[in-house]
């Protein structure tokens, strides 16, 4: 091989290489965006797919919530999201997208308003973070591009957050997901220092606009085609939150709700929902596109 072939072969390695490497996913930690409605600054990690930077495109975009004792770093640190994204999408089995994962862990804890009025956290989320992200980064603002998923706590909040706003979502993917407290009189002594000065009405009304199986059994009989969600619901057969996840399926195959939900063997641990990741990616995906 004579030398001119040798320096043309290692340029276009090198060249390979730099645009290799240039075109890589990239995970951002920690960004954040000023809340008047907590008052204070909310922190949130973003994924951004290869080519995000280099492209004019917009990009679908999954909110995925974290559990309870975790943050918006959960998914990247324990959830491994940029390494099972970067390869589910390599693989074509889910499409480029936006992945942001807001904080639930400072001041009050939880995806739900408090009912003495003082932590809005839901208000939050669909006033301030979602029109924060869509007028920062390039986002498919539109229901058929955004999806919401999340684990224990977080698969509670994304029951939540799709029943209440079903018009924002085309699709919702609960893991391990926890209800709350099993019923009015466990919630009341849970949230004692929230309840001082509330009537018994007020605190029953609170239950229920947060409770998912009260939301799904209250859902209309007819549903409006675009306030149509498509569900995944995974749970673990050995995981404590297998019953009520059970009853969650029970209760939407006899309201004729269509809904895709797997028990598979595993139990609460991130092992279990790492190897989940793949397949919502992979239901996102599907819900994204056209057929």
């Amino acid at each position: 091989m004579n030398y001119y072939l040798k320096l043309l072969l290692t340029l276009s390695l090198f060249t390979l290489s730099f645009t290799l490497f240039s075109q890589t996913s990239k995970v951002f930690e920690t960004k954040t965006v000023k809340s008047e409605i907590l008052g204070v600054e909310k922190k949130y990690s973003i994924y951004f797919p290869e080519g995000y930077e280099k492209s004019e495109r917009s990009y679908p975009v999954l909110y995925l919530l974290h559990g309870y004792s975790d943050n918006h770093t959960g998914w990247i640190q324990f959830g491994e999201v940029q390494r099972i994204a970067d390869l589910t999408i390599q693989e074509g089995k889910a499409t480029p997208m936006i992945i942001v994962m807001p904080d639930a862990d400072t001041d009050r804890i939880g995806y739900t308003n408090n009912i003495d009025g003082k932590w809005n956290y839901e208000d939050y989320f669909f006033e301030e973070l979602i029109p924060h992200i869509e007028a920062t980064y390039r986002t498919r603002n539109e229901k058929r591009y955004r999806a919401i998923a999340g684990l224990s706590m977080g698969g509670g909040g994304t029951f939540i957050y799709a029943l209440h706003h079903p018009e924002l979502f085309v699709a919702a993917c609960p893991l391990s997901a926890w209800f709350g407290e099993a019923d009015y009189e466990q919630r009341k002594k849970e949230m004692a220092p929230y309840y001082e000065g509330k009537s018994k009405k007020e605190i029953q009304a609170h239950y229920e606009r947060n409770n998912p199986l009260v939301l799904m059994e209250q859902l209309p009989e007819k549903i409006e085609w675009n306030n149509r969600i498509r569900w995944y619901i995974d749970c673990g057969d050995d995981d404590h939150l297998s019953i009520d996840n059970s009853k969650m399926h029970i209760l939407m195959t006899n309201k004729e709700i269509p809904h895709e939900f797997r028990m598979r063997d595993g139990g609460h641990n991130w092992s279990y929902w790492r190897s989940a990741l793949p397949t919502v990616l992979e239901f996102v995906t599907k819900s994204f596109h056209q057929y």
